[in-house]
């Protein structure tokens, strides 16, 4: 069992640049936490690939954070949280695995009326628990959609312009925007398009994600082990499969991005 210190980083893996989503809010929350992200785009989308081959890939990041010396692993993507997270905690049982969960909680207790839709992609949205949400919540008009696509959109850096709008238009086709309270965006990627989907949709509807909620658990988990550093100077390393200047690059600029 490794000795786990309060100077140590917090590691942090997603599919792609689609956990910087969550890390950013880290930088904010935790401001003395040194940060260690691994970005796995030469395998995303995770979201399209099989429960096993999700789970395979979660384990070689966790190896590699840990190797990197996380004291606490994040698992920055709601799909290898689906697919991964109850197997990595068995495993790491020594430190805290802290998962991302789309923010429909909120979204039903907030609901006074409207339709609720659930962006996700498609492996997030087949597992059991979303069909159990749709059963416990049956007053609620929920609306899944799988948008697989706009993981590749921000891989390639696409967060605003023509491409994008012209997708998340074409995806919302069949919904009058006035009939919709709140959209749950239930992929680490997709806060990067959020303005751009507002825009689409208007003011009046609720844009939320589950970022702020996981890092607040992250740091409740960290407390209890007497592991929160708050104080001292911190360091942020990102790092990626692909191993391109380009895709680090882009990483330290969607993490910039408000």
């Amino acid at each position: 069992m490794r000795k786990l210190y309060k100077d140590m980083p917090i590691g942090f893996f997603d599919s792609g640049v689609g956990g910087l989503s969550v890390m950013r809010k880290a930088v904010v929350m935790l401001p003395n936490e040194s940060l260690v992200y691994f970005g796995d785009s030469k395998n995303a989308p995770y979201g399209v690939k099989s429960k096993e081959e999700v789970q395979k890939l979660s384990f070689n990041a966790a190896k590699f954070l840990i190797a990197k010396g996380a004291k606490a692993i994040v698992v920055a993507c709601n799909t290898a949280t689906s697919a991964a997270i109850k197997e990595l905690r068995r495993e790491y049982s020594d430190m805290p695995i802290i998962g991302i969960e789309p923010a429909v909680k909120p979204a039903v207790e907030f609901h006074k009326e409207g339709i609720v839709v659930i962006m996700a992609t498609k492996l997030t949205l087949s597992q059991k628990k979303f069909e159990d949400l749709y059963n416990e919540n049956d007053n609620i008009k929920m609306v899944p959609m799988a948008c697989s696509k706009l993981v590749e959109l921000v891989e390639k850096g696409i967060t605003s312009g023509e491409e994008l709008k012209k997708y998340l238009t074409y995806k919302f086709k069949d919904l009058n925007p006035a009939d919709i309270e709140t959209v749950v965006l239930g992929c680490t990627h997709y806060p990067f398009v959020k303005n751009t989907l507002q825009k689409i949709l208007g003011d009046d509807v609720n844009i939320i994600d589950g970022s702020e909620g996981t890092v607040k658990q992250l740091k409740r988990k960290l407390a209890e082990k007497d592991l929160l550093k708050t104080k001292g100077e911190r360091t942020i390393k990102i790092y990626n499969s692909l191993e391109s200047k380009e895709i680090i690059d882009l990483s330290y600029k969607l993490i910039a991005e408000k």
